[in-house]
């Protein structure tokens, strides 16, 4: 007689607590479709205070993120977790540094998200996030392992768009405005030849989907919430 394995227990790493609870409500909600009504694998959540988070991208420290993240990872590791998401793109700059020391393997948003646009066919995207996040290699070395050309929005694109993603978004913000914002930039990212674009800001999602962009849309967030439910149930 086969004996089923019972889903892992996964890990969340927060950063920002709209992009978290994304992640979260969304692994829980199509869990229930795999699993049955009301069911999900186990969840355990940790998160640093934004703010501290903040400070060390401020003043570039690299290391002080990764040792966020790591004191994170020790913890979810205490309460049982098996594997770890982190639902925020821009500290995956430092995962480099965090993957070696750490005591249980993560899910890489930016692979995660490289993957899908792979098996859809796309050779050109766009790329949208924070400033952080869009003038590191995040995304064109994941994108590129797969052939795949990343585009970026201009220096001033770059700017207007972190602005709304840390005064709004990650407070929970939404302003007719920012939908204005996000379709000028995808608009412009189309006519540069994207053939789709990448919300890699996991707060993006709250005000822009394939619904209302002028490009296919990359939810970050959401992918990475459906690669960790695969990963729980494998």
């Amino acid at each position: 007689m086969t004996v089923r394995r019972p889903p892992r227990h996964v890990g969340i790493v927060a950063c920002s607590s709209e992009g978290a609870a994304l992640c979260y409500r969304t692994f829980c909600v199509e869990a229930a479709t795999v699993l049955g009504p009301h069911a999900h694998p186990q969840v355990s959540l940790h998160g640093h205070s934004l703010a501290d988070y903040v400070a060390c991208l401020e003043r570039g420290d690299r290391q002080g993120v990764a040792d966020l993240m790591l004191d994170s990872a020790g913890r979810l590791a205490a309460a049982g977790a098996e594997f770890l998401v982190c639902p925020d793109n821009t500290i995956h700059d430092v995962m480099p540094l965090v993957r070696p020391r750490s005591p249980l393997p993560w899910l890489h948003i930016a692979e995660v998200v490289a993957e899908a646009a792979a098996r859809r066919g796309w050779r050109r995207v766009g790329l949208s996030g924070t400033r952080w996040l869009v003038d590191s290699a995040v995304y064109p070395e994941a994108l590129g392992r797969h052939g795949i050309e990343c585009v970026r929005p201009t220096p001033d694109e770059r700017l207007r768009i972190d602005r709304i993603i840390m005064d709004e978004l990650v407070r929970g913000i939404v302003r007719p405005e920012a939908i204005d914002a996000f379709q000028a930039v995808f608009g412009r990212l189309a006519a540069a030849g994207c053939e789709a674009v990448i919300l890699g800001c996991t707060e993006i999602p709250l005000v822009m989907n394939d619904g209302n962009s002028p490009l296919p849309t990359l939810d970050s967030t959401r992918l990475l919430a459906a690669a960790a439910l695969a990963r729980a149930v494998a």
